[in-house]
């Protein structure tokens, strides 16, 4: 008695190159040479003539055979567009880290969304400079990791936190309400995800819905976006926002919010580990 044929592994190739004709007819010719099928294909011209040019696709493929046909289409393919691209296996889950500080309502909802197969990652380490959310942590079976930072040690907590975030594929900020230096986001070398509790680029810093209360706002929010050197600036991946009145008080408006940058910082962390969002200079495409 003979097993199962093993599964086709569904792969999915990320492109990025100065726009011309012939990108998609060269990419479909190779993957169908390559006795890969496309599932799907979405693309992006940032322009009509002289742009830059993204493409997501998926495919499958007989398993086996992704780093052969990884290493084929840079030679074959990406050399002669001056592509950059990427090839990865769907079926491997993006390795994740998670930094917070007190605040438990954006850890909690990724934690859960995970427990429950809504978002496909592993989490390797949540790192916090409190200890207040180690009991929160514990059921999900997560190691936590409780590195304090003060002004006179944020150097060796932030060689501290690279070591326990070496390796992993993205460090999502669930509410960490310290400022990431450029030093940490190098030795890293992994995008890192921040939930913004405001609607950028309106109430910047600290105590965003107590300003938003005092301006009369009718509407509050929540952005999600990569993190840089520069606070609060780097390229926005996903927002959303709910309607208020004069009749919420800031107690409200941070409950309304907080179920916004729950859902907003879920669906940026899913876009990502699907292989869905690319960077063009200070903003994204996400397919």
């Amino acid at each position: 008695m003979t097993g199962s044929p093993p599964e086709d592994t569904i792969g999915r190739l990320l492109v990025r190159c100065p726009d011309r004709q012939g990108i998609v007819a060269a990419v479909a010719s190779f993957l169908s040479a390559s006795g890969a099928n496309i599932l799907s294909l979405d693309q992006h011209a940032t322009a009509r003539s002289g742009g830059t040019y993204f493409q997501r696709t998926e495919f499958s493929l007989p398993h086996g055979t992704l780093d052969r046909l990884r290493a084929a289409f840079g030679s074959d393919v990406a050399r002669g567009f001056g592509m950059e691209f990427s090839v990865t296996d769907a079926a491997v889950p993006k390795r994740i880290g998670i930094m917070v500080s007190r605040i438990d309502h954006c850890l909690l909802d990724l934690l859960w969304r995970t427990q429950r197969g809504e978002l496909d990652v592993s989490v390797e380490v949540v790192v916090s400079n409190h200890p207040d959310l180690a009991p929160a942590v514990e059921p999900f079976g997560v190691p936590f990791v409780h590195v304090p930072v003060t002004p006179e040690t944020k150097s060796e907590a932030e060689a501290r936190q690279a070591e326990l975030l070496a390796g992993v594929d993205l460090v999502v900020l669930a509410r960490y309400m310290q400022i990431v230096s450029g030093t940490l986001l190098g030795a890293v070398a992994a995008p890192m995800i921040n939930i913004h509790h405001s609607f950028l680029p309106a109430f910047v810093g600290a105590v965003p819905y107590r300003r938003a209360k005092e301006r009369g706002v009718k509407i509050v929010g929540a952005t999600a976006h990569y993190v840089t050197e520069d606070l609060d600036e780097g390229p926005i991946i996903e927002q959303d926002v709910i309607r208020v009145n004069h009749r919420h008080s800031t107690a409200d408006l941070t409950r309304l919010g907080a179920d916004v940058e729950r859902s907003v910082l879920s669906r940026a962390v899913r876009a990502h580990c699907e292989d869905r969002v690319m960077r063009d200079g200070n903003t994204t495409i996400v397919f």
